[in-house]
Parts: structure tokens; sequence; C-alpha cells
């Protein structure tokens, strides 16, 4: 059996480990990365199928380590990993191992492979279709049984999901953890405005990362100490206008820049986007996400899609999707902590005991029923329990409009202080607000990375915009499933973002996030919009004496850009309520 670790830097080998790699010193780490970097497997300068040449470095360690007292290459690696730090064994990242032969994978253009890497191109159903050569070339080996499984997450998700769809014969099983399906809409942008905070620090520690690969040999130290100093300084970069060209990218990571000259609904995005073509995916693929994930959405979309329309039935009934309280990560998984919020003991699991059954299921035909299982496991924060499904969303649910009322709470002293209810207003009113591009609404956790994310105590924020908010409730509400808003707006300038979140606020006054969204919308000023905002999903139950808050604002820096209107720094915002302008919230209720 073969499993492939399709890995962008060693930081993945966090997923192989279900955790971190216990190496105890920045020395250790350089020596392991000499030693890994020998058995990089893809020299992907050029299509390989059938080209054993390119994987000689793999077969010639494999060979040298399993004539060392015929010890296995995945039991040697790790080991090496393992005791460097003279930790001992670890026998449950070993577990895995046991079961199969890995194969590490340098993606084109990283560290031992060879061409030049631009982000998520070669990995699909392109011109290149790395992931497919690969696993077919593997399959074909004499020491192979032919079935191959796959692993990996973030971009070693990317891969996978990116391999998936040009259907390879041999691939018998994925594990996918936290990644995405439309890279133009949960990746680089999201509801039109770019994720700055998460993309600037992810293409910054790329570039640096890969830096032998792209600098010259006489210009390396300077332009390795320019990237330390921006390093040194992102919160400065945040803040630079215009965002294109990122001048440090400029001849070394030229997509970033790419990305920033092509928005969303561009042509250029089309070969990214895989929402069409899960179609043909005929592969069991088990799906990992997280509630304050920064893919969240690919995860769940690429679950549904194939599910719903996957190749055969084999594909469509063998999805398996898990939902934990989680920020992005392997290392995070076996945590109970999301950000400075505690979901309590339950929330944290090993995903190895998720990994191991389902490989041996596909690969290993071990009769084990995981093909019996429910199909979905997602945990409810609020009550912080698990639940399982065979649908998504499920099927008792009563979609529910809460809807803005000016009508003054007073709760909280924000900007405005509304009444969030079921019934609405029949009379129609707006509540305007100024929005100040050199004075932007902090951003504060939700589903990001680079900068801080997950759960943080949001009143600081909430202060600084409009907020509709309930009474204590008298009974708890579970939503579980999408949640999105539709809001009537009107803005002096061209260029603007609609921020709108949804927190749990606890008896003592903790506003806890549960999921947010964000729209930029472009249109004549002064014009009345109707705006849908996807918010995602999220499962939560509001316990009693706990109050649901909504808040709209017009920022949230710097995990997005700011919406720039040629030299005019403020805009004068309108949000409408009530009567045929009635902006609102829909919740996915639960019916227990």
């Amino acid at each position: 059996m073969n499993y492939i670790f399709d890995c962008i830097s060693l930081e993945n080998l966090q997923d192989i480990f279900g955790g971190p790699v216990p190496l105890a010193s920045s020395s250790d780490l350089k020596n392991f990365n000499s030693l890994l970097a020998d058995a990089r497997v893809a020299n992907t300068q050029s299509r390989y199928r059938d080209s054993e040449s390119l994987f000689r470095k793999a077969l010639d360690l494999q060979t040298k380590l399993l004539n060392n007292n015929d010890i296995s290459i995945a039991e040697t690696l790790l080991d090496l990993a393992l005791n460097v730090s003279n930790q001992g064994r670890d026998e449950e990242a070993l577990a895995l191992f046991r079961r199969a032969e890995p194969i590490i994978q340098d993606v084109r253009g990283r560290f031992a492979s060879d061409g030049d890497f631009y982000p998520f191109k070669d990995d699909g159903n392109g011109q290149n279709k790395d992931g497919y050569d690969t696993t077919e070339w593997l399959a074909k080996q004499e020491w192979s049984t032919g079935n191959i499984g796959t692993i990996g997450g973030s971009y070693s998700g990317a891969t996978q999901y990116r391999n998936a769809i040009s259907n390879p014969p041999n691939v018998k099983a994925m594990f996918v953890r936290e990644s995405s399906t439309d890279y133009s809409q949960e990746w680089v942008y999201r509801g039109g405005a770019f994720e700055l905070g998460f993309n600037l620090g992810w293409a910054h520690r790329v570039t640096l990362a890969n830096l032998n690969h792209l600098a010259e040999e006489n210009d390396f130290k300077n332009t390795e100490k320019m990237l330390i100093d921006v390093e040194n300084n992102l919160d400065d970069w945040h803040k630079k206008t215009p965002l294109s060209p990122t001048k440090f990218f400029n001849g070394l990571s030229d997509w970033y820049n790419d990305w920033l000259d092509n928005p969303p609904t561009s042509e250029y995005w089309k070969e990214f986007d895989m929402s069409d073509q899960l179609h043909n995916v005929d592969i069991p693929i088990y799906h990992l996400g997280g509630w304050f994930d920064v893919f969240l959405n690919g995860t769940l979309k690429y679950y549904k899609g194939v599910s719903e329309n996957g190749k055969s039935k084999h594909s469509r009934e063998n999805q398996r999707l898990i939902i934990g309280p989680w920020v992005h990560g392997p290392t995070n998984i076996n945590n109970n902590f999301a950000g400075e919020f505690d979901f309590g003991p339950d929330a944290a699991i090993d995903f190895n005991e998720l990994r191991l059954p389902w490989f041996d299921f596909w690969l290993k035909d071990e009769n084990n029923g995981i093909d019996k299982t429910k199909k979905i496991n997602y945990f409810v924060m609020g009550k912080n329990e698990w639940k399982d499904s065979d649908e998504w969303p499920l099927k008792n649910t009563s979609y529910t409009n809460y809807y803005f009322n000016k009508e003054i709470n007073g709760e909280i002293d924000s900007v405005h202080s509304g009444t969030l209810s079921e019934i609405v207003e029949s009379e129609k009113s707006q509540i305007s607000y100024t929005n100040n591009l050199r004075d932007p609404i902090p951003s504060l956790g939700g589903n990001t990375l680079s900068i801080p994310n997950g759960v943080f105590e949001h009143t600081s924020v909430d202060k600084q915009s409009i907020t509709f908010s309930t009474n204590p409730l008298n009974e708890e509400i579970e939503i579980t499933g999408p949640v999105s808003a539709t809001i009537y707006v009107k803005s002096d300038n061209q260029n603007n973002d609609w921020v709108v979140r949804l927190c749990d606020v606890d008896k003592s006054g903790y506003s806890r996030i549960v999921c947010d969204g964000i729209y930029r919308s472009n249109d004549t000023p002064g014009k009345t919009q109707k705006l849908k905002i996807d918010m995602w999903a999220t499962s939560n139950t509001f316990l009693k004496g706990h109050k649901l808050r909504v808040s709209v604002s017009s920022s949230c820096f710097p995990r997005f850009d700011r919406a720039i209107n040629n030299d005019s720094e403020k805009s004068n915002n309108n949000l409408l309520c009530g009567g045929s302008n009635a902006s609102h919230i829909i919740l996915p209720v639960i019916n227990n």
C-alpha cells in the first residue's frame, strides 16, 4: 500500500504526525530538513508519466534505508525526526506508516522540485497534471500494490482536491484537512474583498522559504534581508496603498500581484474554481474542516458537491465530513481552544483515529464498518457536544428571518443599539454612520489565518458597529447550517464594504463570535442596493439567558483590505430597516 504526501512545506509534516513534529531545536530542524530533502520524489519540471528517472532520489534512499536492518522507509524517516530530539518513539504517529510506504512530494518549483511555483496551477486538471502523473507512476512500480491513498491539509489539501477532479484511477481514498474549492472566494478573496491579512503573510512565508529557487546567488543575501525586514514590519505593509504592485514580490512571487490585479469575477480565476468539476470525482474522500477555518466554505462545498454530483454512486455515497470548533492547522484539531475560547475537552480529537480506519478500509479491505457510519459529524458550540447526520444541510431546518429593527434595545453602547426580532417593523427607517478608511474597525479573530483567528471577546468591536440584539432568551435555540444576511444599504461612495457578524452574548456580557461575512459593493453613489452576504455556516446553541447579537460595519482590517475610493478617506453609509427595506439575517434554526 502507498500513501502519497503532497507537501508544499515541512510544516505539513504535522499532518503526518497528527500534531507537532517533535524537533528540539533549530539545528535539529536544519539537520532533519537536509535529511528529508533527500527523500523528495518529484522533479516536476515536465510531465513524468512512466519516467522513472525523475524518482531516482527517492528510490535510492528507499534502498539505502531498507538495507539498514530492513526497516521501512516510513519508520526510518519518522524515527529520525523523533530521535534527533531524544524524545523516543511516538507509537501513534508511526502507526499510520506501518500500514504503508510513504512518499513525500514537493510541488513544482518548491524545495527539491524543479520548475516554477505558481499556486494551484499544475496540481489539477490543466496542461500539467502533476498529482495525476505522480500517483499513476507509483501505482506501476513493482513494490506497489497499486492502491494509493493521499493525506494532507491546507495547500496539501488543495493538491488532493485538484488531483481528485482529474480522476486518477489508482487513488483509492483521500483524507483532506481544511482546504478550498474555489480559490477566488475561499482563499484569495471573500465577498469581493481581498483576504489581506492571510494572503500577505502566507505569500511572504512561501516566498522566503522558497528563496533558493527564486533569488540569484549573488543577490540572495540582500533579498533575504529585504524579506526579513518586511516580516518585521508586516503591520506597516498592511496599511500601504495601493496594494498592487506589492513591490517586494516583484520578480519573486509575481503570482501575488496577479491575484491583486484580477478581481474575483475575472476570467483569470476560472481555472482555479473546481465548483463545476466535482462531477468528475470518483474517490472516497474524508473531509475535515473547522468552524473557524479560513477554508471552511471550501470544505463544505467540496463535500456537498461530490455527495450530490460525484461521478458514480460509489463516490457519492462514500464522502465523509467532520467539522469541529477549530481554527486552521493540524496542531489545532487535538485542542479544545479556538483563539482564546475553551470549547471543552470533547472539542479535541486525535485525527489519526479518523484516518487509520478510513485507510484500513479502503486500502487494506478491512471490514471495520467505516462505510456504515453516519456521513457527517459536527460540533455544536454553546452546548459543546458532537452530533451526526447523513444530510447537509440538516433536514429538520427552519430558515428563520431575524430582522434589524431600529427600535432602541440599548443593551450595548454601540453606534446604534437596535433590536433583533422575528417581527419586522412596518415603517421604513435608516441608520447612518461614517466609515473612516484611516481608522478602520479592527479585525478580531474569525475565519482567517496569518493573523489572530478563532474566538475573542468581541464587545470592543461591537461598540464600533451598529448592533441589533434580542432580549435574553427564554429557551435555547440551535442553529446549524448555512447563514446569510440580506441588507438594504446606500452610500455616498461607489466602493464600500459591508460586514455582518453574529455573536452569542452570555449572561456575563461576553460576546463570542459565531460567524460573519463581507460584501464589497460597487454601485452608483446614493443608490439603494439590496445585498446578500454569505456568512458561510456554523453550528451553535444559544443557551437560555443568552442573547443573539448582530453587528453591521464597513471595515474589518487587516483581515480584509479597505474599499478605496480615489482620494476619499471617509464614506457616509446608511443601513435601511423596516417595511420593504427590511434588512435581516437568515438563521438555520433546528427543530429538535
